[in-house]
């Protein structure tokens, strides 16, 4: 005999989450991409007082976040060159053609630690970036 159950639509729509609760999605790290990056160069130009746009291109990124992480290592290079100590992210945009990636972010730099989310002490990020090999300008 096969029984019914009738459940709320509440405890339906939790289902396919409970489902899934066990699935764990391997993280970037536990990949087997090889990662063998080529930094192939920085472009930087001020926008309009502390706005800044940095234009890299690199071969051998795995996704866009290595594109990302080469901006943000540029990024924080150039707001301590300027004499200023953070940096707030406004937006990357990363393309890829025939395997090289380029990378067209947007950054302003400041003095104090800026309001928002994306925040980067810049010092902070440098040693990181020279740590992992990934070049500043």
């Amino acid at each position: 005999m096969i029984r019914h159950m009738a459940i709320g639509w509440r405890a339906a729509l939790l289902l396919p989450a409970l489902a899934l609760g066990g699935c764990v999605m391997p993280d970037r790290a536990a990949q087997d991409i090889p990662f063998v990056p080529e930094y192939r160069g920085i472009e930087t130009r001020l926008l309009d007082g502390d706005l800044v746009n940095f234009h890299v291109e690199m071969a051998g990124a795995r996704d866009a976040t290595d594109v990302g992480d080469y901006a943000e290592c540029a990024a924080a290079q150039y707001a301590l060159i300027r004499g200023y100590g953070f940096a707030r992210h406004v937006r990357t945009n990363t393309r890829v053609e025939s395997g090289l990636w380029r990378g067209d972010a947007v950054y302003t730099i400041s003095p104090a630690l800026p309001d928002g989310l994306m925040t980067i002490d810049a010092e902070v990020v440098v040693a990181n970036c020279h740590e992992r090999g990934i070049p500043t300008v």
